[in-house]
């Protein structure tokens, strides 16, 4: 309950700010513009995903993120960014008999430091900018049995940023986070012998939420 109300209390903001720019009519909406900063609040709710291996299987169940970024706009319309997020979350692991292994100790926590870019694209209101970004970087995941593992990672968003008369916008966005891992190895008999090849998997995380940013010329 208490994750659900945090989605509201960031989708009532946006919708409070929103209001209030609608209520002052003789200012035009503030827009970013080249050599502009952005420091930017995240919040959203992100579903859960299972990664299997022979016949082995771990579930990152859904929950909320948060997290902070720091962007700036090159050009009027392009800005890079360097942001972390992060959440916690059950993650039971199951073994080849479908028993739970990590049973009463599956609390976790999930992980991105990424740097990345966002290009927004012109639109027939001030108002509103929508947008395309991705970046690249570390993905850590934190569990009790192996404490923290370090991974590549990687994300995509696509959204929409509402601007207002103040020095604060509102981002709506979806997005996708992954990261990949080295699981263990397999093995394949060839010419030369015996052949280890290492195995990788990735965790998918799709989320919805909402950012606030404050701007800053």
């Amino acid at each position: 309950m208490k994750n659900y109300s945090f989605l509201v209390v960031i989708l009532l903001s946006s919708i409070g700010i929103k209001a209030q720019d609608a209520t002052i009519q003789d200012k035009e909406p503030f827009t970013t513009g080249a050599g502009s900063i952005s420091l930017n609040l995240y919040g959203g709710y992100v579903f859960a995903d299972k990664v299997e291996y022979n016949g082995y299987y771990a579930r990152v169940e859904d929950g909320i993120d948060y997290g902070i970024g720091l962007e700036y706009f090159v050009e009027d319309e392009t800005s890079v960014e360097l942001k972390y997020s992060r959440m916690t979350a059950e993650m039971p692991f199951y073994g080849l008999l479908g028993n739970q292994i990590n049973a009463g100790d599956s609390k976790g926590a999930v992980n991105y430091i990424l740097l990345g870019g966002t290009h927004y694209f012109e639109s027939n209101s001030t108002s509103i900018s929508p947008y395309l970004g991705g970046g690249i970087g570390l993905g850590i995941i934190e569990t009790p049995q192996n404490g923290n593992d370090s991974n590549f990672a990687w994300d995509i968003k696509a959204g929409v940023k509402i601007n207002t008369n103040s020095l604060v916008s509102v981002n709506l966005q979806a997005y996708l986070k992954s990261m990949v891992s080295a699981v263990g190895d397999d093995y394949y008999w060839t010419y030369y012998g015996l052949v280890g090849v290492v195995d990788y998997e990735s965790l998918y995380q799709f989320g919805l939420g909402a950012v606030l940013s404050f701007n800053f010329e």
